[in-house]
């Protein structure tokens, strides 16, 4: 088995997903809001999923575009 170095970055955003999957769960069932919950779900877990595609990037430029991805879903996920 191949033991993988540490990642800050992707274990943060893996912890944030989850905090989203509980918001997402808390705002359907409690508050019976459906549009912004899963709006917010979408771009706030696809935050981790483009961090993890980039590690698997075929340039510079392709690692640099899911970055940034990523913060603009970052930055949707917050507003």
């Amino acid at each position: 088995m191949l033991k993988r170095e540490k990642n800050i970055l992707r274990e943060k955003s893996e912890a944030f997903s989850g905090r989203i999957v509980k918001m997402y769960q808390y705002l359907k069932t409690q508050k019976k809001e459906n549009v912004i919950s899963k709006q917010v779900l979408r771009s706030g877990t696809s935050i981790g999923a483009n961090i993890t595609e980039s590690r698997n990037a075929q340039s510079t430029a392709d690692y640099l575009n899911k970055q940034n991805i990523a913060l603009k879903e970052a930055d949707e996920t917050s507003y």
